[in-house]
């Protein structure tokens, strides 16, 4: 899906954003329900701790189809620019429940590790429920990555990393299952201390990157670039400066001071801007271009200082 039908038709991209959730919720509720119930009579509190990281991942599903809805919307009085931030805001939530998740675990693992003599062997039937629920989470991790990368948006993305980072806990749940039964119990809170920080560790990387995003942090120097390169190309244009950007969900506001002739029509400098706006508009993520006309080699008179009348 190119960047210009991705513009032109985001009810697509929803539509795909929707149905890979979809899949999530129900692998995540059947996982959920096999890893509590066979962990509570395995006694692992690995892999409970794994079940209760599948529930989360319910809670975040629901915040993707919600966000992935509402984002949709068109632009009216009271949001002129749209609602492409109901995605950035998702993924501020996801991060938020992982990272809670997270210290939730942890918090777990360190009261059983205080007593170790309380830790209980488990059950055989729980090392086979943590390798079906890695090879299942795993495949969902690499569906879900490629419907993103597809669709381009940075909330499934980090929808699917949080499938991925349930494959690496059960991996971990797995091994300290496998130490349990070998005579090592006190693997089994372990492993549950192991996913828990990892947990929290990308719940905390999820929730600061879309605060950013929140606070209009820029596109990256590379996309920035291209933008320019764009301007600069479109006949007419002598030069490009004060290029702002701004994180707009998955799309970018952009703010361009473009330089034209200085003897041409002040029409003739608005049909330049016209096709700048409209160049740019196919070529790359962005949502809207402002452009403020300016004659080449002149003094930049916006950017001088206001006199106060005396």
């Amino acid at each position: 899906m190119s960047i210009s039908e991705l513009n032109e038709n985001p009810q697509s991209a929803s539509a795909a954003a929707s149905r890979s959730t979809w899949v999530s919720v129900v692998v995540n509720i059947i996982l959920a329900s096999a890893q509590i119930t066979i962990g509570l009579f395995a006694r692992s509190q690995a892999l409970i701790a794994d079940g209760i990281h599948s529930l989360s991942d319910l809670v975040a599903d629901a915040v993707v189809l919600f966000a992935s809805h509402h984002s949709q919307k068109d632009a009216d009085e009271d949001h002129p620019y749209g609602h492409q931030r109901f995605e950035t805001a998702a993924s501020f939530i996801i991060g938020v429940i992982l990272l809670a998740v997270g210290i939730g675990m942890l918090w777990a693992a360190f009261r059983k590790l205080e007593a170790p003599e309380t830790i209980p062997q488990v059950h055989a039937i729980a090392l086979w429920v943590a390798g079906t629920a890695l090879m299942t989470k795993e495949l969902l991790f690499r569906y879900m990555l490629s419907v993103a990368k597809r669709v381009k948006s940075s909330m499934l993305v980090a929808n699917a990393w949080h499938a991925r980072s349930d494959a690496a806990s059960s991996l971990v749940v797995g091994l300290g299952i496998i130490g349990n039964l070998m005579g090592y119990p006190i693997l089994d809170p372990i492993a549950a201390l192991i996913v828990g920080f990892m947990i929290s560790k990308m719940g905390w990387s999820f929730s600061w990157d879309a605060l950013h995003d929140l606070m209009d942090r820029a596109a990256d120097n590379d996309e920035v670039a291209a933008i320019t390169q764009t301007l600069i190309e479109t006949p007419g244009v002598l030069g490009v400066h004060d290029l702002r950007t701004r994180k707009m969900g998955d799309m970018i506001m952009v703010d361009a001071h473009i330089e034209v002739a200085a003897q041409i029509t002040v029409e003739a400098g608005h049909d330049i801007a016209v096709e700048a706006r409209k160049r740019v508009l196919q070529r790359h993520r962005v949502l809207n271009l402002m452009t403020h006309i300016d004659p080449s080699k002149r003094p930049d008179l916006d950017h001088q200082p206001v006199l106060k009348a005396p």
